[in-house]
């Protein structure tokens, strides 16, 4: 009996390794879900090696065991390639506030409390996803973020919206495929002294076909074409350890927080999957990215980032001596 729950647990983990390693070879949108869940895949088959060896002690179950063990190390690597370090500049320079949120778009019945909570935060700008339970309270909203994208009174289209405090320097509205219209939005503001983008967007999800990897190629292709420090905020349906995600990120020098929540599904908690995102390009540098803690009756958990754009470091006492 052990033996046969041995053969049995050895087939099931061959399958589920083979599968995650397929991305070393060859991109797969079939596969892309799998892509995002690496380490919670290969952290289950970490497991179920264990349990393999304690069945049976057989070469074949080492070999499991070192598979998935790999696979989890090259996880964790991933992970960390792309957290930024907040420079002691960053931490005393001017602090900007981001609020990034997929509220979802049929949690009609909460758009008060969630929009009680938007003029709460002290959130310099507000990124909102699937803004439609928001319409009836742009009126309460514009009283302290004059500026917006996206919901205007004379358009049925309020998907996305970008809310702010302060005046924009220029606004684009694009969409970054022919599946979902105005899913992206760019905003220029003054901060500091200096020009800062926003970029807000809304990918679809990873499985549609080709169109994540497109929509990514868009929006890196916009991101390249844009000066200065540049926040990149949004629902990306994916984790930074997605092939298309990496890409992406190392493409346009974005960079993560010290630590990503995980905010899809709710019910998962800490142990879910971080698919929305907030990134920075230099000289802007994230100094921390939260989880709200309520998720106000979405399918997502919102996010709150704190970044600084440092200005010409202060030399030293031995510098100045030179």
């Amino acid at each position: 009996m052990r033996s046969t729950l041995y053969c049995v647990l050895c087939v099931l983990l061959t399958l589920a390794l083979t599968a995650c390693s397929l991305r070393y070879l060859r991109e797969s949108w079939l596969l892309s879900f799998l892509y995002s869940l690496q380490l919670h895949a290969t952290l289950a088959c970490l497991a179920g090696s264990v349990i393999a060896l304690a069945l049976r002690r057989h070469v074949y179950g080492v070999f499991l065991l070192v598979w998935s063990a790999a696979l989890v190390v090259h996880a964790l690597v991933m992970l960390q390639e792309f957290r930024g370090d907040p420079s002691r500049q960053a931490l005393a320079a001017p602090h900007f506030r981001l609020l990034s949120f997929n509220i979802m778009g049929s949690n009609t019945e909460n758009g008060e409390r969630i929009a009680d909570y938007i003029l709460s935060s002290h959130a310099d700008v507000a990124v909102i996803l699937e803004a439609r339970p928001l319409f009836s309270q742009i009126d309460r909203l514009a009283r302290v973020f004059p500026n917006r994208i996206g919901c205007e009174a004379d358009s049925d289209d309020c998907d996305l919206l970008v809310l702010s405090r302060r005046p924009f320097v220029d606004t684009m509205k694009a969409s970054l495929s022919d599946l979902r219209k105005n899913r992206f939005a760019l905003a220029r503001i003054d901060f500091a002294g200096q020009t800062l983008n926003i970029a807000a967007a809304h990918l679809t999800k990873p499985y549609y076909d080709d169109y994540h990897g497109e929509e990514l190629d868009n929006l890196a292709a916009i991101a390249e074409s844009v000066e200065g420090p540049l926040l990149v905020a949004g629902d990306f349906n994916s984790d930074i350890l997605a092939p298309d995600m990496q890409a992406f990120l190392r493409g346009n020098g974005l960079t993560t927080a010290p630590s990503e929540p995980r905010t899809w599904p709710i019910r998962a908690g800490a142990y879910g999957i971080a698919i929305d995102h907030v990134f920075a390009r230099g000289p802007a540098e994230l100094i921390q990215t939260r989880r709200i803690a309520d998720a106000f009756g979405s399918n997502h958990y919102g996010l709150v980032s704190e970044f600084a754009i440092p200005g010409p470091r202060v030399m030293d006492d031995t510098q100045k001596a030179l």
